[in-house]
Parts: structure tokens; C-alpha cells; sequence
């Protein structure tokens, strides 16, 4: 039986449309505008069903472009897009208006991108995020340090109901092949029952873009799995920087390579029923 795929980590960026800040020539094959059209063909020998576009840039433009595409590509079934989370009362408007989009799921900001790692423990945020939650809306989490996740079990306490998941596995230790200060803060933020994992960006995160493979991967992917359990755990390609480490197809076969070593219960969760209970969303038809 093939299991469908929810890819809850997929990008799109048209620098045509849309301004990135953080997207500049140094990126090397990621400047450079990546449409629908560039991934479609990929999907099906991914064995992608649906996917979940995030947020590229702290914008209002970022979102409507993602609620655009996702109008026209049916294999779109949800978008995180952005709020001003530092202004509640522009946030609860902004909610107000983009959750009359049937397929505004969740939102991100770009923290690994401001200069305070903490920037997530503000008081202004917690009330903007109390409205997310109160939304049914969720938060991805891009934490790509020790003080990153440090904020989870704080927003946790402070917004109690605010679903979360953890982008990319917060880049785990992989060269040093033990969980050491990741594994301490995952087991942290895994004590919150509405905390997940998202597997996903891996081939980056492991160091060796040309020629990683699942074994460089597989026992913190393991372990992570182990940790949150099936029900919180997620899988995402992670394109189109997935195209850095070898692309989206290698990205999907190495993740179902590991999780063909679990159970075919755990796999069915993994790869489409937690993401569609996180996210709020359904298969394709």
C-alpha cells in the first residue's frame, strides 16, 4: 500500500513579486524566483500528495501570494503564513482577514532572523499570540539555536494553547552524533503535549550537501521520533533550499527510506495524519 505524503514544509518566491531581505546573490542557486510550476513535476516522484506552503518573508505580500497560488494549485492544502506579532491589535486584524481564506492555517516569523534570539519573549507577542491560538491558527517555530528553544517552553506557559511544531528538527547535532544540548532543549519543549516535530530540512542540517544520505540522518531522526512519538511528528521537503543538498526527491526518499524501518502505523501518522490534525487540513481529493 502506498502511504500518502503531507509535505508540511514547502516555500515558494517570486523576487518578482515579492521582497525577501534576507535572499541575496550569496545564496547561489536559492536567488532566484522558485514558482508552482518549477516543484509540480516533482511531486508525484516524491509521492507528495499535498503540501503546506510557509512563509518566506515577515509580510503581509508574502501571505497573499501563497493564499494566490494556493487558489489555483490544488495540491496547495494549507498555508502558515505571517502577522505583525508585535502589534496585537494589527495581528487580530490581520487574522480577522486572512482566516476568511479557508486554507490560512497557521503562521511564522523569521526569528532566526532578528538580532535578539529571544525575540519571541515579548509581552506584545504573547497577547498576538493568544489570539492565534484563540484562532485555531498555529506557530512554526524556525529555532536554529540553543536560545530559540529556549522561547518554547516560555510562549508555552504564557499561551497555553497555542499549538506549536519546531521547524526542521531545530537543526540537530548530526556531526557530533549524540543529542548533547538539542536533545536537552527537544526533551524541554517535548514536555508540552501541543509541541511537534517537524522532520524536514534535514539534508541541509546534516553538513554535507553533496552527498549525505539517510545514514547520516537516520538515528537523531530516530530519536527524535522516539521523543515527541508519531503523533507529533511531521514530515517537509523543505524546497526549494532542499535544492542545496540534492533537491526535494532526495530529501522525501531518505525520510521514507528511515521511516520504513517503523511500524506502518507510525508511518501513516508521520507522513499525512499528524499534519493533517497540526494544520487542520485534508488530503487532495
Amino acid at each position: 500500500m502506498t502511504i500518502p505524503i503531507i509535505d508540511t514544509h514547502q516555500h515558494l518566491w517570486d523576487l518578482r513579486k515579492v521582497e525577501y531581505p534576507w535572499l541575496v546573490p550569496a545564496y547561489g542557486p536559492l536567488y532566484q524566483t522558485y514558482v508552482p510550476a518549477d516543484l509540480a513535476p516533482q511531486l508525484a516522484q516524491a509521492g507528495v500528495s499535498g503540501t503546506v506552503l510557509v512563509q518566506s518573508a515577515n509580510s503581509y505580500e508574502d501571505t497573499v501570494y501563497m493564499l494566490d497560488q494556493a487558489d489555483v494549485h490544488p495540491w496547495v492544502i494549507g498555508v502558515a503564513g505571517w502577522l505583525p506579532l508585535l502589534d496585537p491589535e494589527a495581528t487580530g486584524k490581520a487574522i480577522e482577514r486572512f482566516t476568511k481564506h479557508p486554507l490560512f492555517k497557521g503562521m511564522r516569523h523569521l526569528i532566526h532572523e532578528e538580532p535578539d534570539p529571544h525575540w519571541l519573549l515579548q509581552e506584545p507577542i504573547y497577547e498576538s499570540l493568544g489570539l492565534v491560538a484563540a484562532a485555531g491558527l498555529t506557530l512554526d517555530v524556525v529555532a536554529t539555536r540553543h536560545e530559540h528553544m529556549e522561547c518554547i517552553p516560555v510562549v508555552g506557559e504564557k499561551v497555553p494553547t497555542l499549538k506549536m511544531v519546531i521547524d526542521h528538527l531545530a537543526q540537530p547535532p548530526f556531526q557530533a552524533g549524540e543529542p548533547g544540548q538539542w536533545g536537552e532543549d527537544m526533551r524541554i519543549a517535548a514536555a508540552n503535549p501541543l509541541v511537534c516535530a517537524k522532520i524536514s530540512g534535514l539534508g541541509t542540517a546534516s553538513g554535507k550537501w553533496e552527498d549525505w544520505t539517510a545514514d547520516d540522518i537516520r538515528d537523531l531522526v530516530h530519536w527524535a521520533i522516539d521523543l515527541f512519538g508519531p503523533q507529533r511528528c511531521m514530515v517537509g521537503g523543505d524546497w526549494p533550499v532542499s535544492v542545496l543538498a540534492g533537491g526535494y526527491v532526495k530529501a522525501f526518499t531518505a525520510y521514507k527510506q528511515i521511516l520504513s524501518e517503523r511500524s506502518p502505523a507510525d508511518q501513516e501518522q508521520i507522513l499525512h495524519k499528524t499534519a493533517a490534525a497540526f494544520y487542520n487540513v485534508s488530503l487532495p481529493a
